[in-house]
């Protein structure tokens, strides 16, 4: 078996061009083809509805409605955006999923959810609903990152700053919304219906920074307690090795490491010695080991190459050496115990 080549770069805070791998929403689509909702969307890429045009609002990634009058046979998997989402429930229920929590939406619920939440509508499938989102893209990424104010956004210097603060170090994502939210939702749905997006540029855009001001007006008044660890480096450092387990295979190097954090090799090294008491590349190679160990125990059919190659290592020889100094046996020593 030869080691795989050319792996693209896992997306555990963007890809390898530095876009974030947003969901496609193929379901979705497909539901609305097939008439099973009304879906009623503008967007760019891969999002659902009217292309816009490339000079039209371009902070703006999508809007959606769907309106489905009864239960669907699809669901929206864990993905992440590229940009905020603020989602609003008119009517019916509907299961979110943030990170591990799940929340049973009711009428009237605002969902706020940012590019580093991981996050799953239905369980697995949507119920009957109605629900609006859209995404506004701050060209953040990791918690850390610097935010860029979109342009489409007409707020003073203090209002930006301010709604920033409450954006980035607070991570709730379900809030109870309120009738002029769910207005300037219902307002954005009917221009998107126009016959020209372009020539609704001006009031979409009126609508949408209505809604940013309801919804910073909603937050000002729910005396959130800010926890600026919430965007601090350390804490894109601990996400990303929180991750690393799942993304064992690819062939990771303390620049890939350090780069997928925005930041130097030493400091991403400081940082994770910091949280793991490990060097980036010894804590990868205890993953790598802790999941061959696994594997070993639950994959007879495979291999202890084939475990090898599937858990990242370049060779077997190197695996079986890594193995055996941080085990204290070989392999198949450890493979022949485990199966007595």
């Amino acid at each position: 078996m030869a080691k795989k080549e050319h792996q693209p770069e896992p997306a555990i805070f963007y890809d390898v061009n530095g876009t974030i791998r947003a969901d496609t929403c193929e379901p979705l689509k497909e539901a609305g083809e097939k008439g099973d909702l009304d879906l009623v969307a503008m967007g760019r890429g891969c999002y659902p509805g009217r292309p816009l045009p490339p000079k039209m609002m371009p902070e703006l990634c999508t809007y959606t409605l769907w309106d489905a009058k009864h239960d669907q046979s699809w669901g929206l998997a864990p993905h992440r955006n590229e940009g905020i989402e603020l989602g609003f429930l008119a009517r019916g229920s509907l299961d979110f999923h943030v990170n591990d929590q799940c929340y049973n939406l009711t009428s009237g619920n605002l969902t706020v959810t940012r590019p580093w939440q991981l996050h799953q509508v239905g369980s697995p499938n949507v119920t009957a609903s109605r629900m609006h989102w859209l995404i506004i893209d701050f060209k953040v990424r990791r918690p850390n990152d610097p935010w860029t104010w979109p342009e489409m956004l007409n707020f003073s210097l203090q209002d930006q700053t301010s709604l920033i603060e409450l954006l980035r170090f607070n991570e709730q994502p379900v809030w109870k919304g309120n009738n002029q939210i769910e207005k300037c939702f219902e307002n954005i749905a009917e221009l998107t219906k126009a016959s020209d997006l372009t020539k609704s540029q001006t009031r979409i855009q009126h609508y949408i920074n209505a809604l940013l001001i309801e919804v910073y007006e909603m937050l000002q008044m729910q005396n959130i307690h800010l926890d600026e660890n919430l965007g601090s480096t350390k804490r894109s450092v601990e996400m990303f090795l929180d991750a690393l387990p799942q993304h064992i295979e690819y062939p990771w190097t303390l620049e890939s490491m350090a780069r997928h954090c925005n930041l130097g090799r030493s400091r991403f090294t400081q940082y994770c010695k910091q949280i793991t008491n490990q060097t980036p590349m010894d804590y990868l190679i205890n993953c790598r080991l802790e999941q061959a160990k696994r594997l070993m125990q639950q994959s007879k059919e495979l291999s202890i190459t084939n475990i090898a190659f599937n858990c990242g290592f370049e060779s077997s020889q190197y695996f079986a050496t890594a193995f055996k100094k941080r085990i204290g046996v070989s392999p198949s020593e450890y493979r022949a115990s485990k199966a007595s």
